[in-house]
């Protein structure tokens, strides 16, 4: 098996939420150069809420990307939190619905940029608690499952996020598996 090798590591930028490091690595045919990486501090949540057959979707507004889209509700673990308390967490301060959590998949979304993790989640037993939060997102709509693959094709999903959990969630129901396990290590 071949791997890269890391000889060190040089921080260029640092905040509560981020830092950009210059990692020296070296790969298998022995070529050594500097390689950007973004590490967060804390793995981040996202959750697939489904009632019957529905979806709990957020319309929201990334001025990021300067783009509109359905998102489920998605955030970071907080120090010490558990990722499937802040699933919960997330889920009510976004959509005010309180979810009973099950893992769905883990993944890590930007694999050759950052060492970044998410943790899936599919919740069940929606109830509303209150409302949502309105800088997360302009409204807050339980969709039809079967709606999704015309959403995505039209474009109306543009969160990589989003939609890894949803067809996942949705492969995962058609073919009756289980849930995936998590990322497989070598060695």
């Amino acid at each position: 098996m071949t791997q890269w090798t890391v000889h060190g590591t040089r921080r260029i930028y640092e905040s509560e939420w981020m830092s950009v490091d210059l990692d020296d690595v070296e790969i298998p045919d022995g070529e050594r150069f500097e390689h950007h990486v973004l590490r967060l501090p804390y793995p981040s949540t996202a959750v697939v809420v489904v009632e019957k057959d529905d979806v709990l979707l957020m319309w929201r507004h990334r001025f990021t990307t300067d783009v509109w889209g359905w998102e489920i509700p998605a955030g970071r673990c907080e120090a010490g939190e558990s990722a499937a308390t802040a699933a919960v967490r997330e889920t009510e301060e976004e959509t005010g619905y309180r979810v009973r959590v099950e893992p769905l998949v883990t993944m890590n979304p930007l694999n050759g940029l950052s060492s970044h993790t998410t943790h899936m989640f599919v919740g069940t037993d929606a109830v509303k608690t209150g409302e949502p939060d309105p800088a997360e997102a302009a409204r807050v709509e339980w969709v039809p499952l079967g709606d999704i693959p015309a959403l995505i094709r039209k474009g109306l999903v543009p969160c990589g996020i989003t939609l890894a959990a949803l067809t996942t969630y949705l492969t995962l129901r058609t073919t009756g598996s289980g849930p995936p396990s998590g990322p497989r290590q070598e060695g």
